[in-house]
């Protein structure tokens, strides 16, 4: 494996760059729609292996005290070679000094998540997959 180059900036990834990525995804976003979440993120790290996308990391935030940390993915052919801890590491740097940074994970993550730093919290979430495929629009809390 050539040494990886991470990149930050808005637009610096097309859709054509990604491939094989969202495995195990339910209802996978396209291309198209990662390069938005992420251009349209507070901050991002986007791993390359040459022109090819091989993991990223993102963070919505409200650029004073708080983010979350919503998406890391690593391509499957470049798990376990750190290439996630690189990418929070480096994103965590562009957080700076936050008070609070959160995500929410699958349980089987919680012991990665807590060597890199992070701590077990209680939370909650509304998943609505039609977001994603396109299909009717998102739930409202009328409708619960």
């Amino acid at each position: 494996m050539d040494e990886l180059t991470y990149l930050t900036g808005r637009g610096a990834v097309v859709p054509e760059q990604i491939d094989g990525m969202f495995v195990g995804w339910p209802s996978p976003p396209s291309p198209q729609q990662l390069v938005a979440v992420m251009d349209g993120s507070h901050r991002r790290v986007w791993a390359l292996d040459g022109d090819r996308v091989v993991g990223y990391i993102n963070a919505i935030s409200d650029g004073v005290l708080n983010a979350f940390i919503p998406w890391l993915e690593v391509h499957p052919d470049y798990q376990g070679r750190g290439v996630g801890t690189e990418l929070v590491r480096r994103l965590l740097t562009q957080l700076g000094d936050m008070y609070a940074v959160d995500l929410c994970c699958d349980p089987e993550m919680l012991p990665y998540y807590e060597r890199l730093g992070f701590a077990r919290l209680a939370g909650a979430g509304l998943r609505n997959p039609r977001a994603i495929t396109g299909g009717e629009t998102a739930r409202t809390p009328a409708d619960l």
